[in-house]
């Protein structure tokens, strides 16, 4: 989600959600919109983390220290910033987060590399790149570019990105502003740079199935999720392409970022929550929040916490399912 975006509210779906547990939420959301059997029995939303007039993104879960590092767009207080979770708020008190990294310079959508390195998206770069580097205990170490735009692979802004089992990296690059030169493009691991999508108009959440062989991205234009088979060089069968994801709601908010789980389903923030779909697309049912929802991403020690960063707030949600790096 860009900057200019970042005041979206989810103001249709689930009118009469309330924050007092999903259990109630359960007993007065649709029939067609379940709550997930992959939620643990009895769970509720807590509210981790607090800000008004901030907007959240990129959430990661940091297993050698054990907190959750996640973005913070800027406002007119604050500049982008990476922010660390150090005490974890509930429902009945605030969370307490301190500055990671300052002047991000637009760091949006985050992931872990294989090799433990921290990955992000730095959409308000002149050019915009995606960054590597060291999670150190009080910030930032060793950090470097490892993709970055060009004349030959120009971008209006990076967003959101992804690590395939080969150790590429894909990346959506929107045009917010526009909708004529976003695209998709993938890192491979000996560095090359190549556009994989270029014809839809706001690339937006990306991921990679468990098995490398299927690319997962949300359109904010068309506001519906697509798949695309992968080849063995990490190009796209484009001929192939699918709606993988898309469904009948009122609630029409931009579909955003995505995760899996360790049994392959995917969660997609869009449409009044996170919805959790098989690996086959069918849906498995809406965990529903309030606000705007904008990415997801697992974590806690034995991986069975669910993470939501949102405008204005950090939820986390027990599960019994878990990430996919804890299978």
């Amino acid at each position: 989600m860009t900057t200019s975006r970042r005041k979206v509210l989810c103001a249709a779906v689930m009118a009469a959600f309330s924050m007092s547990g999903l259990r109630m939420a359960r007993a007065q959301e649709s029939p067609s919109f379940p709550l997930p059997s992959t939620v643990a029995d009895g769970a509720q939303l807590q509210t981790l983390y607090e800000e008004n007039g901030r907007f959240f993104e990129g959430p990661v879960w940091d297993s050698k220290t054990g907190k959750l590092l996640f973005t913070a767009h800027a406002n007119k207080t604050s500049p982008f910033q990476i922010l660390r979770l150090d005490q974890p708020g509930d429902n009945a008190r605030p969370g307490k987060a301190s500055l990671w990294m300052n002047e991000t310079k637009g760091i949006n959508g985050m992931t872990l590399s294989r090799d433990g390195r921290l990955l992000g998206a730095q959409g308000q770069a002149k050019p915009p790149a995606i960054l590597s580097m060291t999670i150190g205990a009080n910030g930032p170490e060793n950090v470097y570019v490892v993709a970055v735009a060009s004349p030959a692979n120009p971008m209006v802004e990076t967003n959101d990105l992804c690590e395939d089992p080969r150790g590429g990296l894909y990346f959506t690059a929107p045009d917010f502003r526009n909708k004529t030169e976003s695209a998709v493009f993938y890192r491979m691991p000996d560095g090359k740079i190549t556009r994989v999508i270029a014809n839809l108009k706001l690339p937006n959440g990306v991921e990679v199935s468990n098995d490398g062989k299927t690319l997962f991205v949300s359109d904010s234009f068309e506001k519906r999720v697509y798949s695309y088979p992968i080849k063995d060089d990490g190009s796209l069968q484009l001929g192939q392409v699918r709606v993988f994801f898309d469904p009948p709601t009122p609630n029409m908010a931009d579909p955003d970022g995505m995760t899996t789980d360790a049994d392959g389903n995917l969660y997609f923030t869009m449409r009044g929550g996170v919805w959790v779909v098989s690996p086959e697309g069918k849906s498995l049912g809406l965990i529903p929040v309030k606000e705007f929802c904008s990415n997801v991403s697992f974590g806690g020690v034995d991986g069975k916490t669910l993470f939501m960063t949102c405008t204005n707030k950090i939820y986390s949600l027990s599960m019994k399912a878990r990430g996919t790096r804890w299978k």
